[in-house]
């Protein structure tokens, strides 16, 4: 029986049809960070889609059309989400002129129209209140604009949307693109056939976002690494008073059925040895380095302390691939980056298969200066999590298989 991962590794590529002379609808992931003046902050999201747009062209499709989201417009047409900010940069990285196309519904005679390889890109997506609820009327208008479907946007295959999904119900040739391909080959290199051993280090805010995934990932690994403000939820499971410290009382049971089943399946779990508190996130006056059994009163947990960081090195010095989703700390604040850099850092000198969840994670790897000391780093941090708890992505689903 084939495994989730490889049920999504079968969908036929753009590499196995042909587009020439036909209109390839394309749907890339393009949300990009901005700064207040609309400027982009980051554009590695076009750069990973451009080896897809070039393929059409270059092989002659008849018009190439780009779909995207921007922000959570939330169905309304809100100047701050427009696409016209990016359509410049989409430009000069593609070397082509691109067409801004701000209704694509009036404007589709002119899109069905063209040829030469035209590149069109569509105004946010998610302008249309349809597009989230998977509307089959906006699905329908989107097929009309395309012989053939491409789906490139890893980022948004885990919601089914008209975008990702619906258009699929309405378009004959549907296939992945080769940001799509690389991330599941990417994930299934770590997940499916891994060197051994296996190492998960995994952070961030709440337990409650990651109890699927460590469920679902205990029998594939030979160790996990627990960290960031979800580490307290564990360390209160086996009896330390965390104080301040940010938890998850409803999850302190759950906590402990996962220790207790990766004693029982033999996995090591590493938690905090010691931490970084302070009295205060936004404005600290008091900053220390405590074990973790003996955090102070009116104080809270920020980041995992040297001796973690020694402790977390060996057991990821000793992995041969290793699987990273969710900082050690509150990175953001210069003085609670220590951790997470240093478990960066950490990865990066190995000579083990990495791959980095997206979103906060792939941002702590940038800002560590390791970004390209990473194998792999995903582009998606909501698919990335979903793909890591065993899930089929709904965006994989509709595809066309390989033989």
């Amino acid at each position: 029986m084939l495994s989730n991962i490889e049920l999504m590794q079968n969908v036929k590529s753009l590499k196995e049809i042909s587009v020439e002379d036909q209109r390839v609808l394309i749907r890339v992931d393009f949300n990009v960070p901005m700064d207040a003046h609309h400027n982009i902050t980051d554009d590695n999201r076009i750069k990973e889609a451009l080896h897809t747009i070039n393929y059409c062209i270059d092989n002659n499709a008849k018009s190439i059309i780009l779909v995207t989201h921007l922000g959570r417009p939330k169905g309304d047409n809100k100047a701050e989400f427009s696409l016209k900010y990016i359509v410049k940069r989409v430009s000069r990285l593609l070397g082509k002129d691109v067409e801004f196309v701000e209704d694509f519904i009036s404007q589709k005679e002119q899109i069905n129209s063209a040829n030469g390889g035209k590149v069109f890109l569509l105004e946010n997506i998610r302008f249309f209140e349809g597009e989230t609820k998977n509307d089959e009327t906006l699905s329908k208008e989107l097929a009309s604009l395309c012989d053939i479907f491409v789906n490139d946007a890893f980022g948004t295959s885990h919601r089914a949307h008209s975008s990702t999904v619906g258009i699929t119900q309405f378009v004959k040739t549907k296939v992945a693109g080769f940001l799509l391909k690389r991330e599941i080959d990417a994930f299934s290199k770590a997940l499916f056939k891994p060197v051994k051993p296996i190492c998960l280090v995994v952070g961030g805010a709440k337990v409650s976002s990651k109890i699927t995934l460590l469920n679902n990932i205990l029998p594939k690994v030979d160790k996990i690494i627990i960290g960031g403000a979800m580490s307290n939820t564990f360390l209160k499971a086996v009896g330390y008073d965390m104080q301040d410290s940010l938890i998850e009382d409803e999850y302190v049971v759950e906590a402990q059925t996962i220790l207790e089943n990766a004693k029982q399946a033999k996995v090591n779990v590493y938690l905090p040895v010691d931490v970084v508190i302070t009295d205060d996130i936004e404005h600290p006056i008091d900053v220390k380095i405590v074990p973790s059994q003996d955090v102070l009163q009116g104080f809270k947990a920020v980041d995992i302390g040297p001796a973690t960081v020694k402790l977390f090195e060996e057991a990821i010095g000793m992995s041969n691939t290793i699987v990273w989703n969710g900082p050690m700390g509150i990175f953001e604040i210069d003085k609670f980056s220590k951790g997470t850099f240093r478990i960066a850092h950490a990865i990066a000198d190995t000579y083990a298969y990495s791959i980095v969840g997206g979103g906060d994670t792939a941002n702590a790897a940038d800002k560590a200066g390791e970004k390209e000391n990473i194998s792999f780093i995903s582009t998606g941090g909501g698919a990335s999590l979903e793909l890591l708890e065993g899930k089929v992505l709904p965006g994989f689903e509709n595809l066309e298989k390989l033989d």
